[in-house]
C-alpha cells in the first residue's frame, strides 16, 4: 500500500500544534536534565498526563538528582508519586535507580538503547522516549498510540508495539523517528481515538484506510453529562478474552486498558488465579477487581474490573458442572445486571457440544431471572459465530465446532426469547470479527469469526449508544468488544 505519510505527517502537525503537550515533553523542555526526563517517562507509564505531572512536582520537590533520590526509602516514594498507575513497583525501581546509574555509569544517564534497559523500570518504549525526548538522538518511541494508528493506516501490518518499533525502523524516514510519537500521543487522545475514533472529525479521513476501525456514528456531538439533573451518565464497557491473563500481560494488556479507559472491564479465559498475577495487574489504579477462576488452575475463568462498586456480585449461576470452571460473574448495580461469561467451545468433532449446549440452556434462564428484576447485559465469549456474516468462511467452516446448527439455532432462541446482538444494531457490514487463529497469519488477512458479543434485554435496547470491534488491539487472539451505555 502506497500510504501517503508526508502528505499526512504535515497535515497532523498543524493539526496538533494547539494541543496539550504530552509531560515528558514539557519537563524536558523547561529543565533539558535527562534525569528529570528519565525518572517523569517512568512515572507516565499507564498513567494520565495531570497525575504524572503532579507526582513529579512533588518528587522532584524532594529530589532533583540521583544523589538526593538515593535517600528516600521505599515508603517516602510511594506516598511522593501516588496515585500513578503501579505506583508500588515504580517506588521500588526508583529506589534502585540511583544505585544502578552510580555502578553502571558514573551516575549519568545514558543515551543508547541497550544500556537505558539495564536500568530499573526501564522498557524499550521508555529507553526510545528518553533518547529521543532528553537527547534529541534518533530513536522511535512506540506506545498504544503509534502501534494502533500505524496499523489503521496500513504502513505497518503488526502485533506488538515491539513489532512495531521494529518495522518502522527499517520502514519509517528518520527525519519522523523523534517526532511521531508526540504527533501520533496528540492525535490518538483528540481524535483518532481507541474507541469510536472521530473519523467524522478527522483532518485525513481522505487519505486514511481506516483499517480495522469502527467510527463514530457521524455528526455525533461531543456531550456533558448532567450530573446535577440526575440524567443517566454514559460508561463504557468493554469485554475481551484474553487467553491467559498472564500471558497478555507482556503484550500491551495494561496499555491497551489505559487507552480504553473503560468503566468496567470483563475478562474471560484468565487462565489464573489471583495470587497467581504480579502486583501491577492485582493493584490495577482506579479498579475494583473480581474473579472468578476455575478451580483447575491454568483453564477457563473470567474477571471484572469496575470504576464503581457494585450493590453485589454474584460468582457462577448455580450448576456446579459449570461453576467450577469460573464460567460466569456477575456484578449488580442499583439498576442493570453486568453479566460476563466464557460459553464452553464445543470441541473438535463437537464432543463438548451437548455440554456447551447445557450450558446455554443455563444461561438462558438464568438471563431471564435477572431480566425480571432489571436491566441485564451479557457480554464475553459465546464461541459461536451466529450468522454467515459472522466469520469468513462460512460454507468451509459448517458444521464445525463455533458453527455448527445447534449452536448457531441457540443464538436464534437468545434474540427470539427478546435479547439484543448489540453490534449488529449498530452494524450490518461484513468482514467485522472479533477472533483470528494464530494461524496462516490469519489475523493480517482478517480471516477471523465474530464469537464476542454483547446482548442486552430487549426492554432496554435504548440504553445502549455504540458497540464496537476493537481489532487494532492486539495481545490475544481475540479483540475487545465494547458498548457505550447510559
Amino acid at each position: 500500500m502506497n500510504f501517503p505519510l508526508d502528505e499526512v505527517i504535515a497535515k497532523l502537525e498543524g493539526y496538533v500544534r494547539d494541543l496539550q503537550v504530552p509531560i515528558v515533553d514539557l519537563i524536558a523542555a523547561q529543565t533539558q536534565d535527562p534525569f528529570k526526563v528519565l525518572v517523569a517517562t517512568i512515572l507516565s507509564a499507564r498513567t494520565k498526563d495531570e497525575v504524572t505531572a503532579e507526582a513529579a512536582r512533588r518528587l522532584f520537590a524532594r529530589a532533583e538528582t540521583p544523589e538526593q533520590l538515593a535517600k528516600l526509602t521505599v515508603p517516602e516514594l510511594e506516598k511522593l508519586i501516588f496515585p500513578v498507575g503501579f505506583f508500588r513497583n515504580k517506588a521500588k525501581h526508583l529506589s534502585e535507580l540511583p544505585r544502578a546509574l552510580f555502578e553502571r555509569f558514573a551516575g549519568k544517564v545514558p543515551c543508547e538503547i541497550d544500556d537505558l534497559v539495564t536500568l530499573p523500570g526501564v522498557g524499550r518504549k521508555t529507553a526510545n522516549l528518553v533518547r529521543s525526548v532528553a537527547f534529541a538522538l534518533p530513536a522511535i518511541c512506540v506506545d498504544t498510540h503509534v502501534h494502533r494508528i500505524m496499523n489503521i493506516w496500513g504502513y505497518v501490518a503488526t502485533e506488538t508495539p515491539l513489532a512495531t518499533e521494529m518495522a518502522l525502523r527499517e520502514k519509517l524516514p528518520e527525519k519522523y523517528w523523534i517526532r511521531i510519537n508526540g504527533l501520533l500521543v496528540a492525535f490518538g487522545q483528540s481524535t483518532c481515538r481507541p474507541v469510536a475514533p472521530h473519523c467524522d472529525a478527522c483532518p485525513i479521513a481522505d487519505l486514511c484506510p481506516k483499517l480495522g476501525v469502527t467510527p463514530r456514528k457521524s455528526g455525533k456531538a461531543a456531550t456533558t453529562p448532567n450530573v446535577l439533573s440526575g440524567a443517566p451518565q454514559e460508561q463504557l464497557f468493554v469485554s475481551w478474552n484474553v487467553n491467559g491473563l498472564r500471558a497478555v500481560l507482556g503484550k500491551g494488556f495494561a496499555e491497551a486498558l489505559e487507552s480504553l479507559n473503560a468503566d468496567i472491564v470483563a475478562l474471560q479465559e484468565i487462565k489464573a488465579h489471583p495470587e497467581q498475577l504480579p502486583e501491577e495487574i492485582t493493584t490495577l489504579p482506579g479498579y475494583r477487581q473480581f474473579w472468578h477462576p476455575a478451580k483447575r488452575k491454568g483453564y477457563s475463568g473470567t474477571a471484572i474490573f469496575s470504576k464503581k462498586e457494585p450493590l453485589a456480585v454474584h460468582y457462577g449461576i448455580g450448576k456446579p458442572e459449570f461453576d467450577c470452571e469460573g464460567r460466569v460473574l456477575t456484578l449488580e448495580f442499583a439498576d442493570y445486571f453486568f453479566v460476563t461469561a466464557y460459553f464452553p467451545n464445543a470441541q473438535d468433532e463437537l464432543k463438548r457440544l451437548d455440554f456447551k449446549l447445557a450450558f446455554d440452556a443455563a444461561m438462558l434462564e438464568y438471563m431471564n431471572r435477572l431480566r425480571a428484576q432489571k436491566t441485564v447485559l451479557l457480554c464475553g465469549d459465546f464461541n459461536v459465530a451466529h450468522k454467515e456474516i459472522d466469520l469468513a468462511r462460512p460454507k468451509e467452516n459448517r458444521g464445525n465446532p463455533g458453527f455448527s446448527d445447534e449452536e448457531r439455532a441457540w443464538m436464534d432462541s437468545l434474540l427470539d426469547a427478546g435479547y439484543v446482538d448489540t453490534f449488529r444494531k449498530f452494524c450490518p457490514d461484513p468482514g467485522q470479527y472479533s477472533w483470528w487463529s494464530y494461524r496462516a497469519n490469519a489475523r493480517a488477512k482478517n480471516i477471523g469469526w465474530r464469537i464476542d458479543y454483547f446482548v442486552v434485554d430487549a426492554q432496554s435496547e435504548s440504553r445502549v449508544l455504540e458497540a464496537s470491534i476493537h481489532s487494532g488491539i492486539p495481545g490475544s487472539d481475540h479483540c475487545p468488544v465494547s458498548i457505550r451505555f447510559k
